[in-house]
């Protein structure tokens, strides 16, 4: 996993833009964004998983909502 990590550019916050595409159409489903240990979740466990800039907090995509996201 770390060799993931070496490649990609994290900001001054520790965070990196995600976009969320239906692996069928290719829509844009949403853009939001991971920090390290939400990125490490979502591969670990195939559901998406991001960081609320707004609640400083990870959270699971449907967790409320019941949408959630399987990562293909």
């Amino acid at each position: 996993m770390e060799a993931i990590f070496k490649e990609l550019k994290f900001d001054e916050k520790g965070l990196i833009p995600a976009v969320t595409q239906d692996i069928e159409t290719g829509e844009v489903l949403m853009v939001a964004y991971m920090s390290r240990a939400a990125l490490e979740k979502t591969i670990k466990t195939r559901l998406a998983y991001y960081w609320s800039r707004t609640r400083g907090e990870l959270w699971k995509k449907g967790a409320v909502s019941g949408h959630i996201q399987e990562v293909q």
